[in-house]
């Protein structure tokens, strides 16, 4: 007996991506529950506060972090929508370039929030 393609090949269809959804969202709650920490043991956030926190370059490069996972976790999300319920090809596979191009977007704007003003 033959079993289908799928079948034979599949075996982890869709595992990787099962798997960086779950380690981003964890990457994104750590962050979450870091920024509850620091707004619980100084009493909430001031301008001071947050200009002291991203003066502070691994501050800067965890926030990055947690950017770029809030955005891989979308791109996966969303491409997952767009092959589910885009049928024609041309405008799923449209809608999936204009995805990554605003998520790439999405990306430079960070550093550029992080970096580029930095005197």
């Amino acid at each position: 007996m033959t079993r289908p393609l799928r079948q034979t090949i599949g075996a982890h269809y869709g595992w990787k991506d099962w798997l960086v959804q779950r380690v981003t969202a964890v990457v994104m709650i750590l962050y979450t529950l870091g920024m509850l920490g620091v707004a619980l043991y100084n009493g909430g956030f001031d301008y001071a506060l947050w200009q002291a926190l991203f003066a502070n370059g691994a501050f800067r490069i965890a926030t990055l972090l947690f950017g770029l996972a809030v955005l891989w976790h979308a791109w996966i999300g969303m491409r997952d929508i767009w092959m589910d319920y885009i049928k024609p090809t041309a405008l799923r596979l449209t809608l999936e370039v204009l995805t990554v191009l605003s998520l790439v977007g999405y990306a430079g704007w960070a550093i550029e929030i992080l970096w580029g003003a930095a005197k």
